[in-house]
């Protein structure tokens, strides 16, 4: 057994809501180990092979084991297919898909919801700890807005800008500022210079990231949509 299939079977059983530390470092593992996904139909690199399905208060997710040793433990008289654990949350996640360890457990096991498998797909340095807490921003940064606001102006790919307050499960919370633009492709670098021209005037201590509001899966941009109102918006031609 390799260092993180060891990992990933040592910490499950100790995952509890209290502890969000030994679940990030739970992630950690699973993004460098493998799963026994557990097929429905078909066989491993068959194209209608198709995995298990549990669904937990309306949710859906695949079911898998962490070993071969839990693989014989839980009886599964179907095929199998081992997968690492990066891959398989960059195949579930875009469908909203989450990903079940070990089901036959006692207790049920543990479920990786799809925000978690998108972090371990994209990086969990790069992308926050949930279950993320987001409110209105409070921390005074007034100059900050405004110039973001001046910068946003001579930045014509720009349609608005959001602000909120993240504190994520794991980590010190920060100010999101939310970007959305006409085409994220080509509005990429000017947005990267505007804000590095703006940052110059964040308050001592107050940390800053952004997030672009085209993204259909990160939760924040999905809360800044749908709870903060633009505090910029680019006029709209006559």
């Amino acid at each position: 057994m390799t260092e993180a299939q060891g990992a990933i079977e040592e910490l499950l059983p100790r995952v509890t809501a209290d502890r969000p530390d030994i679940y990030e470092t739970l992630l950690g593992a699973l993004a460098h180990g493998e799963v026994w996904m557990l097929l429905w139909h078909g066989r491993p690199g068959d194209p209608d092979a198709q995995y298990g399905s549990v669904e937990v208060a309306g949710h859906g997710y695949a079911p898998a084991v962490t070993s071969p040793a839990e693989l014989a433990a839980s009886g599964w008289p179907r095929d199998h297919e081992v997968i690492g654990g990066r891959d398989i949350a960059a195949a579930l996640y875009p469908d909203h898909w989450g990903l079940w360890l070990n089901p036959h457990t006692p207790g049920g096991g543990l479920g990786v919801p799809w925000a978690d498998l998108r972090r371990i797909a994209g990086g969990l340095d790069r992308l926050p700890a949930g279950p993320l807490v987001i409110t209105e921003p409070t921390a005074p940064a007034e100059p900050f807005y405004r110039r973001l606001a001046d910068e946003a102006r001579r930045t014509p790919v720009l349609r608005s800008l959001r602000r909120g307050w993240v504190r994520p499960a794991v980590g010190s919370a920060y100010l999101v500022i939310g970007l959305e633009v006409d085409d994220p492709g080509e509005a990429a670098e000017s947005v990267r210079r505007m804000m590095a021209r703006a940052v110059e005037a964040v308050p001592d201590g107050l940390a800053v990231a952004t997030v672009a509001m085209a993204d259909a899966y990160d939760p924040v941009a999905l809360w800044l949509r749908a709870r903060a109102r633009p505090f910029y918006s680019a006029p709209t031609a006559s």
